[in-house]
């Protein structure tokens, strides 16, 4: 999403509408400072600690946070004899993390000699977001990845007229949805809840979790003795740019006719 994903300048499918070019060696990489302070736990313990790191966008790829190599506790580190190489960035060493009770194998990495097109990464290490048992956004726990400041999210009312039905039942049927515009991401109506037919719904045990918009839950449909799984989601508990469509729902499913008329 943003810059690196979903037609962004820096995406593979970056469109033609500017008035400039980006030369590339088929991978675009661009560093930009993180403006607050990040934490991450293992086992208990806070093994990275940063109010200077650098959030590195690269073609195709969600952001990844690198630190000065201080910010992460070395007496959590040991050396690993695993490497990988990077065209663009240049060769990457690693190192295992054990913290409190807790280890995970080549956690950490960094490039010590970076490619002359990347040098900024020299001092720089970065820990995979899976390894840590927590991450904190200043005093905000987030889950997911870090949220890139290039990243929007708009939700606005809207009068068109949307349709949702299962064969010649009808679903749902709202002419007062929200509409939600979020980067990279098609256009998607949220349906306030009394337009929605809840006898055809069942909760899910899908769970996932968006870091812009919060956690959100998912509704299977039963109509007679069919059953479609996961038609529709929604946000009980929403973090900021989700409380315009707090419990409002969302259909997208390939077994349901959704349509939209313009008023």
């Amino acid at each position: 999403m943003s810059l690196t994903l979903g037609g962004g300048p820096l995406a593979d499918d970056s469109p033609g509408t500017a008035n400039y070019t980006i030369t590339s060696p088929g991978r675009a990489l661009y560093a930009n400072t993180f403006p607050r302070r990040v934490r991450a736990e293992l086992g208990g313990r806070t093994v990275l600690d940063s109010r200077n790191g650098v959030l590195l966008h690269e073609t195709g790829l969600l952001p990844v946070l690198y630190v000065p190599e201080g910010d992460i506790d070395p007496s959590v580190l040991t050396a690993s004899e695993h490497t990988t190489h990077c065209p663009y960035k240049g060769d990457a060493v690693y190192w295992h993390m054990t913290s409190g009770g807790r280890s995970v194998r080549n956690a950490v990495w960094a490039y010590p000699s970076p490619t002359p097109e990347a040098a900024w990464l020299r001092g720089l290490r970065s820990l995979y977001w899976g390894a840590a048992d927590a991450w904190f956004d200043e005093g905000e726990r987030v889950h997911g990845h870090l949220r890139d400041p290039f990243h929007r999210v708009d939700a606005r009312p809207s009068t068109t007229l949307v349709r949702v039905a299962y064969g010649d039942e009808v679903i749902a049927l709202s002419a007062n949805p929200m509409v939600l515009s979020e980067t990279g991401l098609p256009n998607r109506y949220y349906l306030p809840p009394g337009d929605v037919r809840r006898e055809f719904l069942e909760p899910s045990r899908t769970k996932r979790y968006c870091p812009y918009k919060g956690p959100a839950s998912y509704w299977n449909l039963r109509v007679g003795h069919d059953e479609l799984a996961d038609v529709a989601w929604c946000y009980s508990d929403p973090l900021k740019d989700g409380q315009d469509v707090r419990d409002h729902f969302c259909f997208l499913h390939d077994g349901l006719s959704i349509t939209e008329q313009r008023q």
